[in-house]
């Protein structure tokens, strides 16, 4: 397999399943590559044994057998031991028997505790009950050793338990009903604490997939999972549920953790949980052992380092835990920063300042020295040293070769500022300042702005903030704008950490005005303040009569979750015929709306083309979306207040488009102009119920007037008919409140507007 698919599971299967066929010199070199990569993989293991135990290969069975068993804590791995065992000590006789005895034992005492340890068990016992018996000493024996062995399965959760209690009355029964009364009730109990037990560990065993290959940590959904089965079973047998003593019990969380590593090998953190509990439980010693098989597991792991010698330290050895420190170090030219600092750190702890101070000197000259070495040494010489002028130096020496860097720079202001500074302070910031190009000094400034604020006097701190805008204003069209004070620059310099001059009410507002500030005078678009919208050119080329070509309905991008900033496309243009406070008009109160010519039309444009023109100048009248949703109340202002196109009519002759921007109120009020609209008074909203007594007059009335309205087919519900001729009779009579009113009820107007 090529490296870049060394843990490709699928590949390792082909293999596992081509290696089944061939011979088994041809397909040891198969199983022995694969067993480098998954050294866990207990189903290759036993493959490959019993592929050397069909040809009798007894020597090299052995040789497997002894580099797999103690890793790979799996019941069919180790059922094929024990077949492997007795194959060859059957003709041995009684020394034989000893031999296949001990390994029962051997191997009890491992997978034993396993859930699915119910037939090795009663495998067990049935050799037990086996062996001949030469005399009645020998049968006492044997009879003992049967009890024994029933008595540590039944007390064990797993599955075939209740078998194996059967048995066990049964075979009390047959030696001695009157001894078997008293065993019985002794170990009902034990037993019935092992069933329930059992029961609740087959909850969490379900979870766990036992084919799993041991492959490095994923980011896929079901390494996860098997990532919280493993530490959900650690945790219910660290709970001690059956409430046996804490030997027996932490024999099965090792067990447990044996297991878990069989499957999530790779992972640093299952390592040293592991580690930990076994110091935690005083056995300081496993602790070491297992740490020394993680690196060896991991031998990248910087993390596990750490900790293991982090425990050897906090055990007394110091020597074991400076190896591990120097093997992070490597050959120095691929040290990281981060081992300098903390190897300078063990040194001051273990061996004193001076040591730490000598390897400073040493590390400083590394070609892989970042400035964190510099500060780390100078904070700790100068925590430890209480003398601020060696620190002092230490951060000069840095500026040699870190000048250019901005988060140095900031830390050597943090140390000045311990030492109330001042005056070296300011030196450093325009030292900085003067060297770090413009892109960089941007968080210079600002702390220099802060200093300023905090600690200088308001010319001073005036003065700073005013040089940081001319640094930062660049060459762009907004330099003008940029050097200007704002209501910004007082807020910034009055505030104090999470407190600030004023409501979050006005802070929005100024934030929002700061946001249009810097856009109002970009090219291509030129952002109007009122109601966040945007407004357009003229363009003569664009036809007369047509409103649904002429707007587009802009859409926010939800997925960036920005402020919506609507653009006219290139080549825009509108009707002639419309009159520049018609234009302000209609686009002001149109923030949605960019207007773009005659090219190709993508499929929502084609959906717009067949929306009605009454739907589109409404679409095209909603406000800007600043957020994921727009606000309520400004769409229910604009439904009750905009006037939307009503076609032309006998008594009302004047298309809304050509109508100029006069005094008029009739014009004004009803072209959806930027002029505030009136609320509708009392007069104007006029309740159905005031009209029950003309009713019948205004239908004859209606009747007769319905000639008024164009001739295209009218929507055929009644009550819109009627609002449309009401707009239509309307104009002379109330075109303030009612009409807008009604119209916004209506929802479609009529089949043609314009």
């Amino acid at each position: 397999m090529a490296s870049a698919d060394k843990y490709n599971v699928e590949s390792a299967e082909i293999l596992a399943n081509s290696a089944l066929h061939l011979p088994i010199a041809q397909a040891a070199p198969i199983y022995e590559q694969l067993l480098s990569i998954f050294p866990t993989a207990a189903k290759y293991w036993k493959q490959y044994v019993e592929a050397q135990m069909a040809v009798n290969n007894d020597d090299a069975t052995k040789q497997i057998f002894s580099r797999c068993l103690l890793n790979c804590l799996q019941v069919p791995l180790w059922r094929c031991y024990i077949r492997f065992i007795r194959k060859v000590n059957d003709k041995k006789g009684v020394e034989g028997q000893e031999e296949t005895r001990k390994a029962f034992d051997f191997m009890l005492s491992y997978v034993g505790a396993d859930i699915a340890s119910g037939p090795v068990w009663m495998e067990y016992i049935a050799f037990l009950k086996s062996v001949p018996a030469a005399n009645p000493q020998e049968e006492s024996q044997r009879m003992t050793a049967v009890r024994k062995a029933y008595q540590r399965a039944i007390v064990t959760p797993m599955h075939h338990i209740e078998q194996l209690w059967k048995d066990y009355e049964n075979f009390e029964n047959s030696v001695s009903r009157q001894l078997a009364k008293g065993l019985i009730s002794e170990y009902q109990p034990k037993y019935n604490s092992a069933r329930a037990v059992y029961r609740e560990r087959k909850k969490y065993v379900d979870e766990i997939d036992w084919n799993m290959l041991a492959v490095p940590p994923g980011d896929s959904c079901k390494e996860e999972m098997q990532w919280m089965a493993w530490k959900r079973l650690l945790a219910f047998e660290k709970g001690n549920p059956q409430r046996i003593d804490s030997a027996s019990s932490n024999k099965r969380i090792i067990f447990t953790y044996e297991q878990c590593l069989m499957y999530l090998y790779h992972y640093p953190d299952i390592w040293y949980d592991y580690a930990t509990w076994h110091a935690t439980s005083g056995s300081t010693d496993a602790a070491i052992k297992v740490f020394q098989r993680a690196l060896k597991a991991l031998p990248d792991s910087e993390v596990l380092k750490y900790a293991f010698a982090e425990l050897e330290e906090s055990c007394g050895a110091i020597q074991s835990a400076k190896k591990l420190y120097e093997s992070l170090l490597g050959d120095g030219s691929a040290t990281t920063a981060l081992a300098h600092i903390q190897f300078i750190r063990f040194l001051r702890r273990t061996e004193g300042v001076e040591a730490a101070r000598k390897y400073f000197l040493d590390a400083r000259k590394s070609p892989n020295c970042t400035y964190h070495v510099y500060v780390a040494y100078a904070l700790m010489a100068f925590c430890l040293d209480k003398d601020p002028k060696f620190a002092h130096n230490v951060f000069e020496a840095g500026l040699k070769d870190f000048m250019h860097e901005p988060v140095y720079i900031l830390e050597y202001a943090d140390f000045l500022s311990c030492l109330n500074d001042d005056r070296n302070i300011r030196a450093l910031f325009e030292r900085a300042l003067s060297s770090l190009p413009q892109e960089d000094s941007i968080e210079v400034w600002k702390r220099f702005t802060q200093f300023e604020q905090t600690y200088g006097d308001l010319a001073s701190m005036l003065k700073v903030e005013q040089r940081r805008k001319e640094a930062l204003s660049g060459t762009s069209e907004e330099a003008s704008s940029a050097l200007e004070s704002s209501l910004q620059d007082v807020v910034s310099r009055y505030r104090f950490k999470d407190l600030w001059p004023g409501s979050s009410k006005d802070l929005d507002h100024l934030s929002r005005q700061e946001w249009l500030a810097k856009n109002i005078g970009k090219k291509g678009e030129k952002l109007a303040l009122c109601n966040g919208s945007m407004t357009i050119g003229k363009s003569p080329s664009a036809p007369t009569n047509n409103f649904t070509a002429s707007v587009k309905a802009v859409y926010p991008d939800t997925s960036q979750m920005v402020i919506y900033d609507p653009r006219q496309h290139p080549g825009s243009g509108v009707p002639p015929s419309t009159t520049p406070a018609n234009l302000a008009a209609s686009n002001l109160s149109n923030p949605m709306a960019a207007v773009v010519d005659g090219g190709s039309a993508n499929a929502f444009d084609e959906v717009l083309k067949a929306t009605p023109p009454s739907l589109m100048a409404f679409l095209t009248s909603l406000p800007a979306i600043e957020g994921p949703m727009p606000n309520v109340d400004i769409v229910l202002s604009i439904c009750l207040q905009s006037d939307l196109p009503t076609g032309q009519t006998k008594k009302s002759t004047t298309v809304p488009s050509q109508r100029t921007a006069g005094p008029a109120p009739s014009t004004s009020d009803l072209s959806g102009s930027s002029k505030s609209h009136p609320v509708p008074s009392s007069s104007s909203f006029r309740p159905r119920d005031r009209h029950l007594g003309k009713r019948k007059d205004q239908d004859r009335q209606e009747e007769d007037e319905s000639t008024t309205v164009q001739s295209q087919p009218l929507p055929r519900d009644v009550f819109r008919i009627r609002q449309i001729q009401k707009v239509a009779r309307g104009g002379s009579a109330s075109q303030t409140g009612s009409v807008s009113y009604g119209s916004a009820i209506s929802g479609d107007l009529s089949g043609s507007t314009c």
